[in-house]
Order: structure tokens, then C-alpha cells, then sequence
């Protein structure tokens, strides 16, 4: 035998033995009652009993039960959910405290017994009841009060011997209206004549429902004042008057007045009225046999604006400084950023919804930097005043943050005092160096001038540039020179030779005259015209050609042999 299986064991039986036990014990609570049966949702008592009191679970009403016994009692009860009792002929009356166990009651039978009499809150703490039948008992009158806070599909109370009094009054009118299946019933009452007549034909003068009448169907105050409200009930039987005031937060006081016989006023005073009471609905009610009326004045506060809860920023989706303000009438919100009027961008926004007088939002930041960090304070405004709240708000660091951590004070090495330094800060401009060198350039400008005028004026050639042999062997560019390309920049030794008025072509020399039209001023060689030669050609001894250049106008060749003296006529320019 394993002695280690031996705990297990031995736990099994502890536990089989306190399930026994208990078991015992719940057996002995859920015993029914003398001819009754019970589950546990239902207790049925359909034997007849000659008992005079509600059928309850034993031991229920033991006075030597203890503290666990009641509660266990309550949770079994708690669970029944229908009655039946039937043919008990000594119960004569419904107490409340026979109905305050079973909170769970839906369906309630009593049916062919001696039931007289049902106490005004028998079921107060049966809330669920939906079915009741008190059909065949001994009922003579029943209030409407009994079924006011119930919501009742089915009442049956037929085969009871009412009395035709105003006190049923209330089951004519339900007849009347349809309500709780009644209408289907064939209900009877006993008149004076002791006559059995229909309930629905049932005549009963001054016997109505209260009528009722307020002073103000909106009262409108503002916080710490006061206000007097009038409520009138009237009807046949005169019916009680009073406000339903148990959760309002202001001072409040009940005068009544009996102004006539069929009049009951009652004024309601409110004193120092508080913004806790905004929306309150004050209610009169005006009550008598028949049944009930009632009026409410809706009570509205006017007060200024207050901050209930302002947040630090904290990061959702985007960054949140979450508010809740009220106020009535509802404040318009607005911010301030270090003192000044925030202006709502793309990147900071408001967004709050409007609950009642509370406002409730979020003063929102997308992707903030160091630039908003600061003081927020939100700022709420109505007619009657205003209130503001500041709160921090930090974001970011700097990202290059003033720092002197790398620096060495002075107070960290032993050195002697020194005086002051005079530090002289030097202008930003230095007038006297600004003049000298526009000056210089000013002077550098004028030279360049001179010389361009000096070079244009002086150093012009002749008009061919053709004097010496320099001229014709250079190659340099002339306009001025159209015959400076002949020799094409070649040197050689004859052209050292030539003459002031001879040009070098390859290795001959040829004379050459000048055209004295060629710089003339006006000269146009687009137009015929005859060009001059005011000088005489002496003789040339030398055979060669000769050539002839007019400036811009038609050259002729010719072949000079033994140039004599002549007069030239004329060279035809085209």
C-alpha cells in the first residue's frame, strides 16, 4: 500500500463528509411547509389549510437561528419567483413582511381563500410582480396604492365582494384605460340597495381624480437667489399636496394652504439656490383615493463659469491638455500661450463636445516642439463672469540648451587680481578708409580714361600704315592698311630696303601712291564720284606694275614703263 496516496484519500473523505453534512442542512432549510411543495423557484400550496399565516420556509421565522441561517434563508428566498396558495380559508391578511423576502417575486397566486385585507406597502420589495391573482377571496375595498410602483400585465380580482365606493373608483377607471388585462373581467360590487351591479356601471358622484396647477412651468433663478413656487390641487375628495424635493440640493421650505374646501395649495420656497440643482425636475403631486396627479416645473441656474479639471499634456494619438468646464449659459473658451491669445493653427486646436453645462474636450498639439512649451491657460466667459486656470506645459527640450558646464570660472585657479580692461568697440564703418578707396578708385577710372583718349589721338599711323618697311612686314591687324596682307607677315631681306612709299610682294617692291580721297571726311563710295590727284607723279624709271587702291572703291591694275609726268584725270568710284 502507497502511504503517499494516504493525504489524497483522506482529503476525499473530509470533503465527501462536509458536502453530507451540508447537504443535511440545505434539506433542512428548503422544507416546505405543511402542504405545500417547493423547488427552488416555486412554492405551491394548493392543499387546504386551516393556518392563518403566510405560508413561509421553515425555520424562517426561528427566533434561535443564527446570523448564517438568515442568510442563507435570504439567498433561497431571494430565488423564488412564484406562489401559489389556494383554498386557505384563516388567511385573512397580506402583511409587508410576509412579501419583503422573495425580492425575486414575479408571480403571485391567492386564489378561493379568506384573504380581507392587504397592507398599503405589502409589496414594496417585490418589484419584479408582473402576474397577481386575488381572484375568490373576501375583498371589500382595495387601494390603488398597493400596485403604484409595480408593472403589472395581469390582476385578476374577480369573485370579491367590493363595496360600490369611491375606494374602487380607481378599478373603474383601470377597466376604463384598458390597464392590467381588467377590461376582460367581469368585476361586481355591492351598491346600497345591497344590489350585485357590474363594476363598469358603477356611479359615484364627487369621486375623481385630483386635478393639479403650478405657478411656473420653467423657473429660471440665478445661483444664490431665491424663488417661490405655487402648486394647487383640487378635487373631490380633496386630495393631499406635496413637492418630491428628496435630492434637491437647495434649502427649501413647505408652506400649506387650504384656500377654499376643494382647493389644497402648497408653495415650495427655494433659499440661496445652488448651481447643483441646474436641470433639477421638481414635482408636485396631488393624491387622494382615486388616484394621483402630478406637475413639474423644470428648474434651470444661471451661474458663471468653472474650471473643473485642467491636465497636464499628456500624448494619445496627439498630444492632449484635457479640460471640463460648465457653466450656464455655456462659456465660450478660449487660450492663452505665456500671457498671450493663442491663435488655433493646423498644429495646436480645440476640440470639446457640449454634455449638459459641462464642456469636456482637449486643447490639442501636433508634433509640438520646444518653441511651445510654456504656460497654457484656458479662459471661460459667459454673461454672469469668467474664470481662467494656467497649467505648464513642456514638450521638448532645447535641442542646443544654454549651458556652462564647459566652461572654467575664474574663481577655479588662485591668481591675483587684475584691473578692469577697457574694451573699446570699434565702429562699424570706418569713414576714413571708405574715402580713400572710392577715392583711388575714382583716380584709377580717370587715368584709364586719359590714356584711352591719349592712345586714340596720338598713336593713329597713317592712313595705311604703310610707311617703312616695319609696317609691311608686321602682322598686325589695320583697317586702316589694305595692303598690309599681301606679303602675308613674311620678312625677308629686300623688304629691309624698301622705301617709305614702295610695298613688298613676295621679292618685288612696288610703288605706291597714295588715294588722298581715302580719309576725306563725308566721303561716300556708295555714289559715283571722281577721286582727285592733286599731285604730279614724277617720273619713274622703274618697270613694274603699278596699283592704284581707292579705300573702299574699285581698284585698277596697270603696267607703269617709264612713268612720265601726268596729270591724273580721274579714278571712277563705285
Amino acid at each position: 500500500m502507497d502511504v503517499s496516496l494516504c493525504p489524497t484519500k483522506c482529503t476525499f473523505w473530509r470533503v465527501f463528509l462536509l458536502w453530507s453534512i451540508w447537504g443535511d442542512y440545505l434539506l433542512s432549510v428548503l422544507a416546505c411547509p405543511a402542504n405545500c411543495l417547493c423547488s427552488k423557484t416555486d412554492i405551491n400550496c394548493k392543499k387546504p389549510d386551516d393556518g392563518n399565516l403566510f405560508p413561509l420556509l421553515e425555520g424562517q421565522d426561528s427566533g434561535s437561528s443564527n446570523g448564517n441561517t438568515s442568510i442563507n434563508i435570504t439567498d433561497i428566498s431571494r430565488n423564488i419567483t412564484s406562489i401559489h396558495i389556494e383554498n386557505w380559508k384563516n388567511l385573512q391578511t397580506l402583511n409587508a413582511v410576509d412579501m419583503e423576502l422573495y425580492t425575486g417575486l414575479q408571480r403571485l397566486t391567492i386564489r378561493n381563500s379568506g384573504l380581507r385585507n392587504i397592507q398599503p406597502r405589502a409589496f414594496a420589495k417585490n418589484p419584479h410582480l408582473r402576474y397577481i391573482d386575488l381572484s375568490g377571496n373576501r375583498l371589500t375595498t382595495l387601494s390603488w396604492q398597493l400596485f403604484q410602483t409595480l408593472r403589472l400585465f395581469d390582476l385578476r380580482l374577480e369573485r370579491n365582494p367590493f363595496n360600490c365606493s369611491c375606494d374602487i373608483r380607481w378599478i373603474q377607471l383601470w377597466q376604463e384605460k384598458g390597464e392590467a388585462n381588467l377590461q376582460s373581467q367581469e368585476l361586481r360590487c355591492m351598491n346600497l340597495d345591497t344590489a350585485i351591479i357590474l363594476l363598469r356601471d358603477m356611479n359615484i358622484t364627487q369621486c375623481d381624480l385630483p386635478e393639479i396647477s403650478v405657478s411656473h412651468v420653467n423657473l429660471t433663478v440665478r445661483e444664490g437667489e431665491n424663488a417661490v413656487i405655487t402648486c394647487n390641487g383640487s378635487g373631490s375628495p380633496l386630495p393631499d399636496v406635496d413637492w418630491t424635493v428628496a435630492d434637491l440640493h437647495s434649502i427649501n421650505t413647505h408652506q400649506t394652504n387650504l384656500n377654499w374646501t376643494n382647493v389644497h395649495a402648497i408653495n415650495l420656497t427655494l433659499v440661496n439656490v445652488t448651481s447643483e440643482d441646474n436641470g433639477f425636475l421638481l414635482t408636485c403631486i396631488a393624491e387622494n383615493v382615486v388616484g394621483m396627479s402630478n406637475a413639474s416645473v423644470l428648474l434651470t441656474v444661471y451661474y458663471p463659469p468653472r474650471i473643473l479639471t485642467l491636465e497636464e499634456p499628456v500624448l494619445h494619438l496627439e498630444h492632449c491638455i484635457a479640460f471640463a468646464v460648465h457653466g450656464n449659459p455655456a462659456p465660450t473658451l478660449h487660450w492663452l500661450h505665456n500671457g498671450q491669445v493663442l491663435r488655433e493653427t493646423e498644429i495646436i486646436h480645440m476640440e470639446f463636445y457640449q454634455q449638459g453645462e459641462v464642456s469636456e474636450g482637449c486643447l490639442l498639439f501636433n508634433k509640438p516642439t520646444h518653441y511651445n512649451n510654456g504656460n497654457y491657460t484656458i479662459v471661460a466667459t459667459n454673461q454672469l463672469g469668467s474664470a481662467n486656470q494656467t497649467i505648464k506645459g513642456h514638450f521638448l527640450e532645447k535641442p542646443f540648451p544654454e549651458s556652462t558646464d564647459n566652461f572654467v570660472s575664474i574663481g577655479d585657479y588662485e591668481v591675483s587680481p587684475t584691473p578692469p580692461i577697457t574694451v573699446t568697440h570699434k565702429p562699424e564703418e570706418d569713414t576714413f578708409g571708405v574715402s580713400i578707396a572710392v577715392g583711388l578708385a575714382a583716380f584709377a577710372c580717370v587715368l584709364l580714361v586719359v590714356l584711352f583718349i591719349m592712345i586714340n589721338k596720338y598713336g593713329r599711323r597713317s592712313k595705311f600704315g604703310m610707311k617703312g618697311p616695319v609696317a609691311v612686314i608686321s602682322g598686325e591687324e589695320d583697317s586702316a592698311s589694305p595692303l598690309h596682307h599681301i606679303n602675308h607677315g613674311i620678312t625677308t631681306p629686300s623688304s629691309l630696303d624698301a622705301g617709305p612709299d614702295t610695298v613688298v610682294i613676295g621679292m618685288t617692291r612696288i610703288p605706291v601712291i597714295e588715294n588722298p580721297q581715302y580719309f576725306r571726311q563725308g566721303h561716300n563710295c556708295h555714289k559715283p564720284d571722281t577721286c582727285e590727284c592733286p599731285s604730279r607723279l614724277e617720273t619713274v624709271g622703274l618697270e613694274a606694275e603699278g596699283l592704284v587702291f581707292t579705300g573702299f572703291c574699285k581698284a585698277f591694275l596697270f603696267l607703269c614703263i617709264n612713268l612720265v609726268v601726268v596729270k591724273w584725270s580721274s579714278v571712277l568710284c563705285s
